[in-house]
């Protein structure tokens, strides 16, 4: 992915904890092209790893994807936070950023206009590659419904913008309120899996769409989705070992560390992109020893052979695994 040096044109308050940036060149010139559900990945002061941050077009000019002028991001303040969303939020207008991109793991699947309707779902910032969806079906003149939830109706960030895009095709639902909330029974009950889903949020929503689909027999090649967040640690977690066979070095995983995580610091050099257990990039084969499969990669078959392994996020039942790194 190529580097790009972008300033910084406007900073604005969507919502309580959701700021958007407009970013361009500081020539104005043309910025490489997009397609929905494509991110940036922002350098930022202090942190090994670069920060992704998904692009948000909430107009359908078809130009603004592929000759765009400007980047916009929306990006959440999060409590736990390790610097990455502190410091997004404390830009200025006429700020720098480093970044590389566009890159896209949650792309739109190609149809006519006379396709099923497609299903978006967001959760709280998730919003910000579904609303380019929208923008995008809306373009090819491709009918949508777009579901959108937040803990309150004032938690919806571009909600103007967002009913100017989709007008009657857009649903805002608040926890807070319950003659809108969220009911993902009752859409699911109500559409058919020859639709196309795609969600974006929250690791609770996703699992429960995930779930709820699957349960009405929804193939998985209808499901779409991108986690925002990386692997946390769950409650009774272990250390583990991994023997690399290729090298034959023995790792010790602490429980709150991936396999990733201690190759890297131990000077290996893992393959991996999402860190999320999403694109598949981290595979390794297993000889010895029962993964803990926590991704969302391998289908059900693939993860009861007990064969491969998502190193980025899964971890081990048995004391050591042994794979063919």
């Amino acid at each position: 992915m190529q580097t790009l040096k972008l300033i910084v044109r406007e900073v604005r308050q969507e919502s309580p904890l959701i700021r958007s940036l407009r970013l361009a060149r500081e020539d104005g010139g043309a910025l490489p092209a997009f397609g929905p559900g494509a991110h940036l990945k922002v350098s930022v002061p202090g942190l090994r790893e670069p920060r992704c941050y998904s692009l948000v077009q909430l107009t359908p000019e078809a130009g603004r994807f592929a000759e765009p002028v400007e980047y916009r991001l929306g990006v959440r303040l999060e409590e736990a936070s390790a610097g990455g969303s502190r410091h997004m939020h404390g830009l200025a207008v006429g700020d720098t950023l480093s970044v590389e991109g566009p890159k896209n793991d949650f792309p739109l699947h190609e149809g006519p206009a006379g396709d099923e309707p497609v299903v978006l779902i967001a959760g709280g910032i998730g919003i910000t590659p579904v609303a380019s969806m929208a923008a995008a079906l809306k373009s090819a003149g491709r009918a949508f419904e777009l579901h959108y939830s937040g803990r309150s109706r004032d938690q919806l960030a571009f909600l103007p913008e967002l009913q100017a895009l989709a007008g009657d095709a857009l649903v805002p639902h608040a926890d807070d309120d319950a003659s809108c909330r969220f009911d993902l029974k009752a859409l699911l009950d109500a559409a058919n899996p020859r639709q196309h889903l795609y969600v974006c949020g929250p690791k609770g929503l996703i699992d429960a769409v995930i779930q709820e689909a699957r349960a009405r027999h929804w193939p998985d090649a209808h499901i779409h989705f991108e986690l925002f967040a990386t692997a946390a640690p769950q409650a009774g977690d272990q250390p583990f070992e991994v023997e690399l066979r290729q090298s034959g070095r023995v790792l010790t995983i602490p429980a709150d560390k991936t396999i990733v995580d201690v190759m890297e610091e131990e000077g290996c050099d893992p393959m991996y992109d999402c860190k999320r257990g999403e694109c598949g990039v981290c595979q390794a084969t297993v000889l010895e020893g029962e993964p803990d499969h926590r991704d969302y990669y391998l289908s059900d078959t693939e993860k009861a052979s007990g064969k491969i392994i998502q190193i980025c996020i899964s971890r081990a039942k048995s004391a050591r695994l042994v794979l063919d790194l």
